[in-house]
């Protein structure tokens, strides 16, 4: 009867994570779409990317009074917000954003699948997890599938370099992000309390790179539709952050890093439909490959899962 009652009691602890992991990967998809979208209609990367963090804080914060699960205030804790938010948030988030308009929604959102292999290689050399074939496999699976995309999109004849360089440098700070934030979580904080205690300091690091160079986080007044693309942004990067921290928590750093991948499937087909771009070349190989590599690396953690608990 116990045997049981543990059994069902380990399966339902991998629902939650799966479950954030759908539903965060879905609205990465969307943010970067809205993204692009917001560039069409002329709101600059770093006004949308500001004013739509500066939104989710406040919804998170109002969340967080809620719950009474305010974020703690401490040296470690505000270091983690701060290096947090440059990672995570507002340095790679804003690269891939002003990439968008050279590259295409499609593209970033499917080199954001490209952070599970680094991340997996970081946690390996910091021990944070150990090796398991499957999910190794389902790691070099996904960057297989992202491989394939990025070269087909480097031999096009209209392909920017830089941008696409630019653009492959986000992927890289998501998944050091991924590490500290795994490495660094302040002892006995919730996900409800770090979350706004994050995006608030990506907020203040955007206002001040505003301020310290010629770029504007100025926005229309006089237009509902920019001040509409705002509000729903900041809906979604507040639903976006608060499953990344809780997928953090119950799932680990490489299932998180698979919030990309999922994301790609969500924004690909977003960007091709809605959006009016071609469809990436190689996109049937490189997204089976990734869904292959979601999948392994899941069913994986599962399996994993179940050896230490025996091993306990």
């Amino acid at each position: 009867m116990n045997d049981l009652l543990n059994k069902n009691t380990h399966k339902n602890t991998w629902l939650v994570p799966v479950a954030c992991l759908l539903a965060g990967g879905a609205l990465t998809g969307i943010s970067t779409n809205l993204a692009k979208y917001a560039v069409n209609i002329g709101l600059t990367p770093l006004a949308f990317l500001f004013w739509s963090i500066t939104g989710a804080a406040i919804i998170l914060l109002i969340v967080a009074l809620i719950k009474q699960e305010i974020p703690p205030i401490s040296a470690r804790s505000i270091e983690y917000y701060v290096v947090a938010a440059f990672v995570s948030v507002a340095a790679a988030n804003l690269l891939l954003f002003s990439a968008i308009p050279h590259v295409g929604a499609g593209f970033v959102a499917l080199i954001i699948c490209l952070p599970p292999l680094l991340t997996y290689l970081g946690a390996l050399m910091l021990r944070m997890e150990r090796f398991y074939l499957i999910r190794a496999l389902g790691v070099v699976a996904a960057l297989l599938g992202a491989g394939v995309l990025a070269i087909h999109k480097l031999s096009a004849p209209e392909s920017s370099v830089f941008w696409i360089l630019v653009a492959l440098c986000g992927p890289v700070l998501l998944a050091i992000g991924n590490i500290y934030r795994t490495l660094r979580w302040p002892d006995n904080a919730s996900s409800s309390a770090l979350a706004p205690g994050m995006l608030v300091a990506a907020a203040l690091l955007l206002g001040l790179f505003s301020a310290l160079s010629d770029f504007s986080v100025a926005i229309p007044l006089d237009a509902w539709l920019p001040l509409g693309l705002i509000a729903v942004q900041a809906w979604v990067f507040a639903g976006q952050f608060f499953l990344l921290f809780l997928l953090q928590k119950t799932g680990g750093p490489v299932l998180l890093s698979l919030l990309g991948a999922v994301g790609a499937v969500v924004g690909v087909p977003i960007a091709i439909f809605l959006q009016g771009e071609r469809p990436p070349e190689g996109l049937f190989l490189g997204a089976s490959l990734i869904a292959v590599g979601v999948i392994l690396v899941t069913w994986g953690g599962v399996k994993m899962a179940t050896i230490i608990t025996k091993e306990e």
